[in-house]
């Protein structure tokens, strides 16, 4: 038994049983059990690998994408370049290198990183010394424009999940069975933030809610609508939907997500449904598969210059991580990009309608 998964029974116990959004918070974020306090889980020596770590293109072609953004808005002398759940540093080292040419964006760029982890703060700053650290979003410098990057950040806001019972809603909650966690029910309830959802589910459909999406891309899209700027934001979901979409993975194998608390990674799709409608003041573009935005902004002809120094093993690996970022049977349709630009401003290359 994980020392987390006793916290957990103690306070169930106490209280009573906990929605899954508190169950994911405890678990990635506890101050001394969390998943993402207690480790660094990217690579192959982790968890997970995410785009950035997969091949330095991505990164490149993110890079150029804000670029453009910044200089279709009159390249602002100064501004915000900002990325929260950075990782190891990987994506922005990679953006900082290939915009290292546009003329004055890197004397005007102020660079801000907001990051939970000390683990992950540690890792970022061999590679980032320059960074300004926060632990909020809110916390980001106001008035500047700001130009933002989120590659896999908004998979591990927690989420809350109903089930449709006639006109209400039950909530899936994690309890206990003596020393074992386990999900069950509510009893049902009206639920107004959800009504909206009564015409388009059926008895026994799952509906997924982020309680903490509409409040960081309303804020993120108010600042852009403000004083400009952009945000690209990559994850893995959908427009609204139905089903249960939580998910634990460790040692790159998904899991039983209440087996070992605080010891795997917990996400759930990202509802773009959600993010488009909360991003007003501020225009939406996309979403656009992963594969497609990639390609648009001409990562096929990127891999070929690349390929042409490799051989060997070197050049198979370097083939393979261009088809897991584009091919729609790897990462092309699943994941999915979106961006936040001023409505008088054309959206960053690559999520163009």
């Amino acid at each position: 038994m994980t020392a987390l998964r006793e916290i957990l029974l103690r306070r169930i116990a106490a209280t009573g049983p906990m929605s899954v959004a508190d169950y994911m918070t405890e678990c990635l974020l506890h101050p001394v059990h969390g998943y993402y306090t207690t480790r660094d889980p990217l690579g192959a020596g982790g968890d997970f690998t995410t785009a950035p770590e997969i091949s330095q293109m991505f990164g490149e072609l993110i890079g150029l994408s804000l670029a453009q953004a910044w200089l279709d808005q009159g390249a602002p002398s100064a501004f915000v370049l900002a990325e929260p759940g950075p990782g190891r540093g990987t994506l922005m080292a990679d953006i900082l290198r290939a915009t290292a040419h546009v003329p004055g964006l890197h004397d005007a760029a102020r660079l801000h990183l907001v990051e939970a982890s000390p683990a992950l703060r540690a890792a970022q700053a061999r590679v980032l010394p320059h960074a300004t650290w926060h632990d909020r979003l809110d916390q980001l410098p106001e008035e500047l424009p700001l130009f933002l990057i989120a590659n896999e950040f908004f998979d591990a806001l927690p989420i809350r999940q109903f089930i449709r019972d006639g006109n209400g809603w039950r909530e899936r909650v994690v309890g206990r069975d003596e020393d074992e966690l386990v999900f069950g029910l509510t009893s049902p309830l009206p639920l107004a933030d959800l009504e909206h959802r009564l015409d388009d589910t059926q008895d026994g459909d799952m509906v997924e809610v982020s309680p903490a999406l509409p409040a960081l891309i309303g804020e993120i899209g108010g600042r852009i609508a403000a004083s400009g700027g952009a945000a690209l934001i990559v994850d893995y979901g959908g427009r609204g939907g139905t089903g249960d979409s939580f998910q634990a993975v460790r040692n790159h194998r998904k899991v039983d997500p209440l087996t070992e608390p605080g010891e795997a990674d917990l996400t759930a799709h990202v509802d773009f449904e959600t993010l488009a409608r909360a991003s007003v003041p501020a225009a939406c573009a996309g979403p656009v598969p992963q594969g497609v935005f990639l390609e648009r902004l001409g990562i096929t002809e990127r891999a070929r210059a690349l390929a042409s120094r490799l051989d060997g093993a070197a050049l198979d690996r370097h083939v393979a991580a261009h088809r897991r970022l584009t091919h729609p049977e790897e990462m092309g349709d699943l994941f999915k990009v979106a961006a936040l630009h001023p409505c008088n401003a054309p959206p960053p290359p690559g999520t163009e309608p």
